[in-house]
């Protein structure tokens, strides 16, 4: 699209059609609903007139050479010089006077000749293949293609039918056509060039050149975008039909960006004929995640909810030494209830982000009624500095480019949310200056103008001297995006980083600009909506814990992530835990509260970027359950408090009635359908691939507080006290697979999840501690000693181990460590 805002007008088929400067001729007919088939184009990649299928006729103006301008006829009508023959669409660019035909006779043939020959050794297997019914070669042969074939059978060449390419993808190499997509977006899009073509013509056929096989966070859009059968996913291969299965509009709920997604639904007998998710499409967004998903959404966003053999299913209430069903939901709430009353100590209701806004908003309401205390369960601080300076109304990542700048500090953005390196990677490469601050190196350096490292231990140090290197350079800049994440912090310290990038912001005049603002790469999807709910975390959350008379816990396992926690809430009153599973933190709960799962109700979510967007129910609800907000109604009854229970859309009312970072939001965005380029249509598959169009809204960012009217401060900042790094220190990092309570019950993604106990150290500090590479070791910290397996890294600082997050090591913040060699079992 043009970047200026230029139009021009050209004709196509006889029609006056004005479009964008800088747009392809096959962008043009799109938009203008005519169409140019294509198999080896797709309007988010460079073209490159492959496989012929646009070819079309183009006429172009006569322009004196004298002055440029275009040479008209009598009647004012531009003179058109025709090509000598037909022009690939996807090629050329329009331009104003342009004339294009697409429906002649020679473009017909051509056509069917492409076709033709493609067809040559294509097997017609469209009955028993998985894009059979969604599949662009069979509806364009159908429209443009030839009855019969000139070809001799045995002309045809046999190939591999099955060529598993990783373990999540596998390539039929004889429905194969060589268009080349798969192999350039992962170039192009991603900046993953794992898959390339070997040999050379007919013979030709798609390889990858990764070990493991396809290692790419991405994988999942090539069969999308496979304009054929070729390539498929291993959950979805053979297991249903395009025509069988209804759409539920979504989104992912793995990180914080909020990327909006499609389940495909149908009854599945493995199920006992439940409706059951059977994959997972990318819904449009282009200000979230344009037509793309990660991995991690695709294979892991929906088995968690299936697990029904281990979903808490009924309310149970401690016997003893046992958790015993409850007779009901009745017996299970008044013992919640009368639990609150008879407390010696104070109500502490801890939740995490996943839940969303409304039982945020519910829960809350209900905490206040009762004088408790709210507390966000996470490791990262600065929720209500994003809240006033983060990104506001109208901001999309798309729109930075030359002049704008980004910094992303402490984090590795491709395993905390890769969504936002893909799309910060395309900022970059459309001119944006991009500073990457971290400890280590990480994927996104390759496109950064300027990297900055800096020690563990060091990050509030780090963060003040970038942001007064940076200040004059970003004070140029016509936007500003800063990323702070999870990279080494603790509590205190991301506090502390994020008041200094606030600070920074006000300083330099971004503070409330569209496309400028601050951005926390949350642990959770909906952190940020927790913070602006009014829930804190808390440094010491074991002794927030032990002095609690009440303890309610939803969507968190605190006891499952750390022994001392485990042993806070041993020491707590009554522990009220509400989840979708037995965990451990529900096994040492006095009742126990299940919950539906996010596939099975509505809600809303805010993302890390602070937009808001809706999520529906994509299958039935199990008997018996209900929302959280509605659970956290139902115990509001028994207190003489009022809280919505029914409709999620009307708690959406309520906050932007009280909640303070929703003041000035119009909860109708939600629903808001925007024109989007490309145009996205299941009836021209060929365009963009499988990706669904979004019809349910894309959704709103709150407004930053200079939207709001209200004015913003500097922070105080304090640099938390730290204790001397001597020694050996272990510092928790994310990773993408974790074995989590969500991901790691995807069966799909099982081969690919981060090792268990698996932890990196730099191949000199390993040999300094006398271990061996992939050797076992225990690792002692915090008086915890855990069984690990070493491995070795040259691109870790030396002196650290770097413990990936919900791995089997109980580790939130940096701390000393010991490690030594034990002899392998």
């Amino acid at each position: 699209m043009s970047a200026n805002g230029k139009q021009v007008t050209l004709i196509i088929d006889d029609r006056p059609v004005t479009v964008p400067a800088g747009l392809t001729v096959v962008d043009a007919a799109r938009l203008a609903d005519i169409d140019i088939p294509v198999f080896c184009y797709h309007p988010k990649m460079e073209p490159v007139g492959m496989c012929r299928m646009c070819l079309v006729h183009i006429g172009r103006p006569v322009r004196d050479r004298a002055t440029g301008e275009i040479v008209r006829n009598e009647d004012g009508t531009p003179q058109i010089r025709w090509g000598r023959g037909l022009e690939t669409g996807c090629t050329v660019r329009v331009e104003e006077g342009m004339v294009v035909k697409t429906q002649t006779d020679e473009v017909a043939e051509a056509r069917k000749a492409v076709l033709e020959f493609f067809l040559t050794s294509h097997p017609l297997d469209c009955p028993v293949c998985d894009k059979g019914g969604e599949c662009p070669l069979q509806n364009l042969t159908i429209a443009y293609g030839p009855a019969t074939s000139r070809f001799p059978y045995e002309f045809k060449i046999h190939f591999e039918k099955r060529v598993p390419l990783g373990d999540l993808i596998i390539l039929d190499r004889e429905r194969c056509i060589l268009c080349g997509r798969c192999v350039r977006f992962q170039d192009e899009v991603v900046g993953d060039p794992v898959l390339s073509m070997d040999s050379r013509g007919r013979s030709s056929y798609i390889i990858t050149t990764s070990e493991p096989g396809f290692d790419s966070y991405w994988s999942g859009n090539t069969t999308d975008i496979c304009p054929v059968g070729a390539l498929t996913t291993t959950d979805f291969r053979f297991d249903a039909r395009p025509w069988e299965m209804t759409h539920a509009a979504s989104l992912c709920n793995l990180c914080p960006v909020g990327c909006n997604l499609t389940f495909d639904v149908r009854r599945e007998p493995k199920l006992d004929g439940r409706i059951a998710v059977q994959r997972v499409l990318p819904r449009q967004n282009e200000w979230v995640n344009e037509l793309w998903l990660c991995d991690k959404g695709r294979f892991a966003a929906y088995h968690f909810a299936q697990a029904y053999d281990e979903r808490l299913l009924r309310p149970y209430l401690r016997a003893g030494d046992d958790l015993q069903p409850a007779a009901s939901w009745a017996e299970a709430l008044t013992a919640v209830a009368e639990a609150i009353q008879g407390a010696e100590g104070p109500l502490v209701t801890l939740v995490s982000g996943r839940l969303s806004n409304e039982d945020l908003y519910n829960l809350a309401r209900l905490t206040d009624h009762l004088g408790g205390q709210k507390v966000l369960y996470t490791f990262m601080g600065g929720g209500e500095v994003v809240a006033q300076v983060g990104l506001g109304t109208g901001s999309n990542l798309a729109n930075l480019g030359a002049d704008d700048a980004i910094v992303v500090f402490a984090s590795d953005l491709e395993e905390e949310a890769p969504m936002w390196r893909l799309r910060v990677k395309l900022a970059a490469e459309r001119g944006a200056r991009l500073v990457v601050v971290n400890p280590r190196a990480t994927k996104l350096d390759r496109w950064a103008t300027q990297t900055v490292r800096y020690a563990y231990g060091e990050e509030v140090a780090a963060a003040q001297a970038v942001a007064h290197d940076l200040a004059d350079t970003l004070r140029a800049a016509r936007h500003v995006v800063i990323f702070y994440g999870q990279e080494g912090m603790d509590l205190p310290t991301s506090e502390a980083v994020a008041r200094i990038f606030g600070n920074l912001l006000l300083e330099t005049g971004h503070a409330g600009r569209v496309n400028s603002g601050l951005v926390a790469v949350w642990p959770r999807n909906n952190d940020q909506g927790a913070w602006d709910m009014g829930f804190r975390p808390v440094e010491d959350l074991a002794a927030v814990l032990r002095q609690a008379g009440v303890v309610y816990i939803v969507a968190a396992d605190p006891a499952g992530d750390d022994p001392y926690l485990a042993a806070a809430l041993d020491e707590a009153g009554v522990v009220v835990v509400q989840d979708l599973f037995m965990t451990e933190t529900a096994r040492r709960a006095d009742v126990v509260l299940p919950a539906l799962a996010y596939l099975e109700r509505s809600g809303t979510y805010t993302s890390g970027e602070r937009r808001v967007q809706r999520f529906y129910p994509a299958v039935p609800a199990p008997q018996g359950l209900q929302p959280d907000y509605a659970i956290a109604a139902a115990l509001a009854r028994m207190f003489d408090l009022e809280l919505e229970a029914r409709s999620a859309m009307t708690i959406v009312r309520q906050m932007v009635e009280s909640v303070p970072a929703f003041r000035g939001w119009d909860p109708a965005t939600l629903n808001q359908v925007k024109t989007q380029f490309p145009p996205v249509s299941r009836e021209h598959l060929h365009y963009t691939g499988a990706v669904h169009a979004n019809r349910q809204g894309v959704g709103e960012m709150l407004p930053n507080a200079a939207q709001r009217g209200e004015a913003v401060s500097p922070w105080p900042v304090e640099a938390p006290a730290g204790q001397p790094r001597d020694g050996l220190w272990a510092v928790p990092i994310t990773r993408l697979y974790d074995r989590g309570a969500l991901v790691g019950r995807s069966a799909t993604l099982a081969p690919r999840l981060w090792p268990q106990g698996r932890v990196l150290m730099h191949p000199a500090t390993a040999a300094q501690a006398g271990l061996q590479a992939d050797a076992p070791a225990a690792l002692e910290v915090r008086g915890v000693t855990a069984w690990v397996t070493v491995g070795t890294d040259a691109t870790v600082p030396e002196g650290v181990v770097l413990v990936p997050r919900s791995a089997g090591v109980p580790l939130s913040a940096p701390a000393p460590v010991a490690l030594r060699a034990v002899q392998p079992a």
